[in-house]
């Protein structure tokens, strides 16, 4: 559809609103997968029960708003692919280059490139080269999709 681009604008204007907003009442960078490793190895809960309480919120409400605008507005076209294999494989993938780069699309992309950072706009380089790299060894050249 011609006006596709707008839920793109929509999309990010929200990310980086909820980043915003995240750093002015938390002080913190809003980086998911630093969220859901604080949480999962209970550092967060040591440090704070509170603090813990409002990452949970912040991954749940992560989670549930594409579900509830589903529900709204239909499900979106994409290019998903149904074998659960490979979106298994996809997901290690990208854990596995969260833990190297040390964050995530959201820490340093949105983040990182907000605040000048250097580490942010390199381990944002690498994604983008990683991703199309991914595209171009995996759907073009082994066929899978």
């Amino acid at each position: 559809m011609q006006a596709d681009w707008i839920w793109g604008l929509v999309g990010g204007a929200m990310i980086g609103t909820a980043a915003a907003a995240y750093l002015l009442l938390n002080g913190r960078i809003m980086g998911a997968s630093g969220i859901i490793g604080r949480l999962a190895d209970g550092s967060e809960q040591r440090a704070s029960r509170s603090s813990a309480l409002e990452n949970l919120a912040f991954l749940l409400g992560l989670a549930l708003v594409p579900g509830l605008l589903w529900l709204v507005i239909g499900r979106p076209a994409t290019n998903l692919t149904s074998q659960p294999v490979i979106l298994i494989a996809a997901g290690l993938m990208v854990g596995a280059g969260t833990r190297l780069a040390n964050g995530c699309t959201s820490g340093h992309g949105v983040c990182g490139l907000s605040r000048l950072s250097f580490r942010g706009f390199v381990a944002t380089v690498f994604y983008l080269v990683g991703g199309g790299l991914s595209v171009i060894f995996f759907r073009h050249l082994l066929g899978i999709s």
